[in-house]
C-alpha cells in the first residue's frame, strides 16, 4: 500500500467509518489536494505585489505627460481589459514560453540547421528547452508557477491600472495646487499628497480585483498545474477495488461543495479585511466615509 500516516491503515477492509476516512483523506493523492491549496494561497500571496506593482506603474504612465508613455500606459489597460481572461492563459502563455526558447535556441544552437517552425509545431534543440528535459520534476512546477505569476500579474495589473488611474483622478484638484502653493515640486505632490490620498479611492476596486484573482485561481490547470479543482475532479470521481485501496462511488459532488466552502470562507475574510482597511484609510479624510467616522466620534 506505500507509506501510511496511521498504523491502523494497513488493512482498509477492516477499517471502521471514521477509521476509513481517516485513512482515505490522508492518502497520497489526498496530500496532493492540500499542496494544491497551498499552491494556490502562495500563488495568490505572491501575484496580489505583482498586480499592485504593475497597476500602479500602468496609472503612473496613463497619466504621464509625455506622450508615448500615455499612450502606452492606456494601451496596456485597453486591450489586457478587452480580452476574455482565458485567451490570455491559452495564447500568452504559450506565446510567452515560445519566445523564450526561441532566444535561447538562437543563442545556444547556432549550427542548427532545420526551420524552427515545422508546420504545426516549433521545434527547438534540446538545450533551448525551458525547463530542459533532464530537469528535477520541481524545476518543472517550478517553471510553470513562475508563468502563472507572471500571467496573473500582467492581466489583472490591467484592472488594477485602470482602478489606480481613477483613483488618482478622484484626489480634489484643490489640494494638489494648495501644494504647489506651498512650494511643492511635482514630485513631492504625487508622492505626499496625491498617493496616500488615492488609496481611499481605491480599494473598493482594488478589493473587488482581489476576489476576482481568487477567483480565477482554477485557471491554474492550463499552465499544467494540478490545482485543487483538478484535485476535486480527480478524487472526487467513481474509483473502484482495481484502482484503490479505498473504492468509493462518485463524491465529485462533496469535493466541489468543499471548494465551495472554500472560496466562499476565504472571499468572506477577504471583504472583512478590506472593511477594515477601508475604515482606517477613511479616517480623517474628507470622503463620506471619513465624515461619517468623524460624526460618529463627535
Amino acid at each position: 500500500m506505500g507509506d501510511v500516516i496511521f498504523s491502523f491503515c494497513t488493512n482498509p477492509d477492516l477499517l471502521a467509518d471514521a477509521q476509513w476516512w481517516a485513512c482515505y483523506l490522508t492518502t497520497g493523492k489526498h496530500v496532493g489536494l492540500y499542496w494544491a491549496v497551498g499552491t494556490v494561497l502562495l500563488l495568490l500571496l505572491i501575484t496580489a505585489p505583482v498586480v499592485l506593482a504593475l497597476g500602479f506603474l500602468g496609472a503612473m504612465a496613463a497619466r504621464s505627460s509625455t506622450l508615448i508613455f500615455s499612450l502606452l500606459g492606456r494601451s496596456y489597460i485597453a486591450i489586457v481589459r478587452g480580452v476574455p481572461d482565458i485567451a490570455y492563459f491559452l495564447f500568452f502563455v504559450i506565446a510567452l514560453d515560445q519566445i523564450l526558447e526561441w532566444m535561447r535556441h538562437k543563442a545556444l544552437c547556432r549550427d542548427w540547421s532545420e526551420p524552427i517552425r515545422q508546420g504545426n509545431d516549433f521545434v527547438v534543440c534540446d538545450a533551448a528547452k525551458l525547463p530542459l528535459s533532464s530537469a528535477a520534476p520541481w524545476v518543472h512546477d517550478l517553471y510553470g508557477f513562475a508563468l502563472a505569476v507572471f500571467t496573473f500579474g500582467i492581466v489583472f495589473g490591467a484592472f488594477a491600472s485602470n482602478v489606480i488611474y481613477g483613483a488618482m483622478r478622484a484626489v480634489p484638484k484643490a489640494q494638489l495646487e494648495t501644494g504647489a502653493a506651498y512650494g511643492m515640486s511635482q514630485r513631492q505632490v504625487f508622492w505626499r499628497i496625491l498617493v496616500p490620498q488615492m488609496w481611499v479611492y481605491a480599494l473598493p476596486g482594488l478589493g473587488n480585483i482581489w476576489i476576482l484573482l481568487i477567483k480565477a485561481t482554477p485557471l491554474l490547470f492550463l499552465l499544467g498545474i494540478e490545482d485543487i479543482v483538478y484535485w476535486a475532479r480527480e478524487l472526487g470521481g467513481t474509483k473502484t477495488a482495481k484502482f484503490t485501496d479505498y473504492p468509493h462511488g462518485d463524491y465529485r459532488m462533496w469535493y466541489f461543495f468543499a471548494l465551495l466552502v472554500f472560496y466562499l470562507a476565504f472571499t468572506k475574510l477577504s471583504e472583512s479585511v478590506q472593511t477594515r482597511l477601508m475604515r482606517r484609510l477613511n479616517k480623517g479624510q474628507a470622503t463620506l466615509g471619513g465624515q461619517a467616522q468623524a460624526r460618529g466620534s463627535a
